[in-house]
């Protein structure tokens, strides 16, 4: 069936409820949807109810033809900024760029772990996996922050399957099988690129792939064993275990196993490097890494998980690097996508200087504190720790200037000034979400309502080689009244699909 036919049904009838219905049992018995506890703001204090982790929609987020391609082109250029970011801060500690860029990007992190990270046997390393999360606005697609070490792949992976069920389900003609799904990516793009990238990650290195996941990401574990178990499927041999599960030997990293020990071949990281200190065994896995006995993504490189990569990018004494290295097509295209982002240093600039491109009416500042004075039509900005902090994921740690009273937004900038030595912050423009039209199963009425909302999409690319394939796309749709886009129980979690026809 052609999606356009598939989103004609009223989103309030019963085939529509039975498709929410349908979709939320999959994600169940798949291990990936569940109740989470909540305050309940209309009764006693201290009362507690169960809401479903996110909300089921009866259709997948529609996207025009325009906006699938500039996805799938969208990833060469993110990988093509890796490769220049990571030249960058290479060459900055060798002082062959500007030594502050190093500096800025080590800031706040333990000295063995940066030097670990900039051994020879790392050097041309980069993430498996690159996520953008990006904004459609009215003026086209912001890109709010990168994740090398996100969540949502195995959830993306088996919502996408289940939609693709429903669709299947109201056509099963042999010719409609036959077709492409209009999902993005197909039924399994999710797990055909993990498995293309696991398959490049692990090179000659022999043993199983490892997907570790720390107490921190424990939330995350239940859609790893999901993707594991898939794997497995289809002939790769891919476990999701906890750190402690790990054994060491001068031969390698192991798994107990009926059998006897496995060996690890690749172990993928899903746990932050601020949490190393937590993490049981971090250093003999590290050590079996710069030995060369597992292989390990995404690499211990700090400098490549820090937002304030951005302002590095907007840096006007940088900018002839940027353009070397990737063409001016990509800058061009980057330009248009990367929001403007300040580091907030609270050293003093000189008098004769001011911090590039940031103004407040027209006039330029030269101290970020002259921003605590701000009216709120003025502060459209949005303060957040760059990296290596538990505050730097989730969504946590963020302040949104227009939607805090001025004395709260003063603090919350004071704050983030004095965390400089530990914890950097950043400082961005805000860009309002245009609106998306879609529906969910209301669990307390049993029935399906309409919702207006604003949308994070978040491709997710896999890495093989040169090329960075798109193997699907997480839409979360918020109530139109949150100003952070992020996962919550109010918000509806979906794949996109192509649709020639879109009204949103």
């Amino acid at each position: 069936m052609a999606l356009a036919q598939y989103l004609r049904e009223p989103l309030n009838s019963d085939e529509a409820r039975r498709r929410c219905l349908a979709i939320r049992d999959d994600l169940v018995r798949a291990g990936v949807y569940g109740y989470a506890e909540t305050e309940d703001r209309t009764a006693p204090t201290g009362s507690t109810i169960l809401l479903p982790r996110f909300r089921v929609a009866p259709t997948p987020i529609s996207l025009s033809p325009s906006e699938v391609a500039f996805f799938q082109h969208l990833g060469q250029d993110l990988l093509a900024f890796y490769r220049a970011l990571n030249r960058l801060y290479q060459e900055s500690a060798r002082g062959i760029q500007p030594m502050w860029v190093a500096t800025y990007l080590d800031q706040g992190k333990p000295e063995s772990l940066v030097t670990y990270s900039r051994m020879n046997r790392f050097r041309n390393l980069i993430p498996g996996i690159i996520r953008p999360d990006i904004i459609p606005t009215a003026d086209g697609m912001v890109i709010t922050e990168l994740d090398s070490v996100p969540g949502g792949i195995g959830l993306t992976g088996c919502l996408t399957r289940a939609y693709d069920n429903q669709l299947v389900l109201d056509d099963p003609t042999p010719e409609t099988q036959s077709e492409r799904s209009p999902l993005i990516a197909g039924r399994d793009g999710m797990l055909q690129g993990f498995a293309a990238m696991v398959r490049a990650q692990q090179g000659d290195q022999e043993g199983c792939l490892a997907i570790v996941v720390s107490d921190e990401a424990k939330e995350y574990r239940p859609e790893m064993e999901w993707m594991a178990q898939r794997l497995r499927e289809i002939g790769c041999q891919a476990f999701c275990v906890e750190p402690r599960t790990i054994h060491f030997s001068e031969e390698g990293l192991f798994l107990q196993n009926p059998d006897g020990p496995r060996r690890i071949g690749l172990m993928y990281r899903f746990f932050e490097l601020f949490d190393l200190k937590n993490i049981p065994k971090a250093e003999l896995v590290m050590y079996a890494a710069k030995k060369g006995h597992v292989a390990v993504t995404p690499p211990y490189k700090p400098a490549l998980e820090e937002k304030l990569a951005f302002a590095l990018f907007h840096h006007p004494g940088l900018t002839p690097f940027w353009e070397q290295s990737l063409g001016s097509e990509t800058c061009a295209n980057l330009r248009r996508l990367l929001p403007r982002t300040w580091i907030l240093d609270p050293q003093p600039v000189p008098p004769t200087a001011v911090i590039p491109h940031l103004t407040i009416g027209g006039r330029a500042l030269s101290d970020f504190r002259r921003l605590a004075q701000t009216t709120q039509k003025e502060r459209q900005l949005v303060l957040k720790p760059s990296g290596f902090s538990e505050l730097a994921w989730g969504s946590r740690g963020v302040s949104i200037g227009h939607d805090l009273p001025q004395v709260e937004w003063a603090a919350a900038l004071e704050q983030a000034l004095q965390a400089f030595p530990t914890t950097p912050y950043v400082l961005q423009d805000f860009h309002k979400g245009r609106l998306f039209e879609s529906a969910y199963l209301d669990d307390r009425t049993d029935t399906v309502v309409p919702m207006s909302g604003r949308a994070r999409l978040s491709p997710y690319y896999f890495v093989v080689g040169d090329k960075a394939e798109l193997g699907g796309i997480l839409a979360t749709l918020c109530p139109a009244n949150k100003k952070i886009i992020h996962g919550m129980v109010d918000a509806i979690m979906a794949p996109c699909a192509m649709v020639s026809s879109v009204t949103s």
